[in-house]
């Protein structure tokens, strides 16, 4: 009887394992193209522990070596899907393509300083050395601008030593003192401030003073509408399972243990700064409001430098992807 026993609960356990392949292999797959060290790897994590499945799709990550090569497989068809700015969306629709945009993160960069160098405002910046991640183009360096020559009359442009390098190499020369200030990626930052470093001003503060009240997102899941219209559950289900996996990380600690070894933190403080600042630019989903700071932002932005947004008069029709809201 237990030999029995034991062969049918072997036959259910088998017939289950079938069922669960058979069941994924009729799941829509959507490759996503990411880079090997990035805090998109985090959200990534948890679609892949299961939420992909969920929600009725399979992930499959393609990482690629820098943020140019995954605009480039998204443009040549490799991937269906990145994360980046809406920025580089507006340029794609400007020549005649229909990618879109779904807030992906509304984190946002500051300038930050040793509080021995004397800098506490931006007009404090003149005569002064600067690094800039991102290049002269970056969206936060010509908010900068916009900022500086609005509330100071200084134009970034001249009046300070700026110099653009990668994030790391940006930290390492103002931890040295090569530098006299960065305006750097929040996740450089959090590792600045458990060095000593502290926030000049931050992006996000700047934007009421440009007439932007509310902060855009500035990084989205990115897509062609053709491929959404294609692969309707799989375009949902990945938006889907990407805010129930914002949800979780916006709440629970534990999934931050779970996510830890990713992160790279070099202590616990880096560890809970890292945390900290990604739960703050977890976005609840957009509106209508969002779209308009973007909007407004692409305005100031323009004004500074055309070529910062390839001289588009303005930003297109489509650039956010008005199919979903959370």
């Amino acid at each position: 009887m237990a030999r029995s026993l034991g062969r049918i609960l072997v036959g259910l356990l088998v017939s289950l394992l079938l069922t669960g392949e058979a069941l994924a292999a009729d799941l829509p797959t959507v490759r996503v193209g990411n880079l090997k060290f990035g805090t998109v790897n985090w959200e990534l994590q948890l679609l892949s522990d299961g939420l992909d499945r969920k929600h009725g799709f399979i992930l499959s990550q393609s990482v690629l070596a820098d943020k140019d090569a995954t605009s480039i497989a998204l443009l040549a068809g490799d991937i269906d899907v990145i994360v980046t700015d809406w920025i580089w969306v507006a340029k794609q629709r400007a020549l005649g393509r229909d990618f879109t945009f779904v807030p992906f993160s509304r984190s946002v960069g500051a300038v930050m300083a040793d509080p021995a160098a004397g800098i506490n405002s931006v007009s404090d910046l003149k005569g002064r050395s600067i690094g800039v991640a991102g290049g002269a183009s970056d969206k936060s360096w010509v908010l900068l601008r916009a900022y500086a020559l609005k509330t100071a009359g200084m134009d970034l442009g001249k009046d300070v030593d700026a110099q653009f390098a990668a994030p790391p190499m940006l930290n390492e020369l103002l931890l040295r003192g090569k530098l006299d200030a960065v305006l750097n990626y929040w996740q450089f930052n959090a590792r600045l401030k458990e060095k000593g470093m502290v926030p000049v001003i931050s992006i996000a503060d700047i934007l009421p003073d440009l007439g932007i009240e509310t902060p855009p997102p500035l990084l989205g899941w990115v897509f062609s509408e053709s491929w959404a219209v294609a692969n309707p559950t799989a375009a949902k289900g990945l938006i889907d399972a990407s805010y129930e996996a914002k949800s979780a990380m916006k709440t629970d600690d534990a999934v931050w243990t779970r996510l830890r070894p990713l992160m790279d933190a070099e202590d616990d403080l880096v560890f809970a700064a890292l945390k900290a600042g990604y739960r703050d630019g977890i976005p609840d989903g957009y509106s209508a409001a969002d779209v308009a700071a973007a909007g407004a932002a692409f305005e100031q932005m323009r004004a500074i430098d055309p070529n910062a947004v390839a001289d588009l008069p303005a930003l297109p029709e489509g650039t956010f992807w008005p199919h979903f809201r959370p």
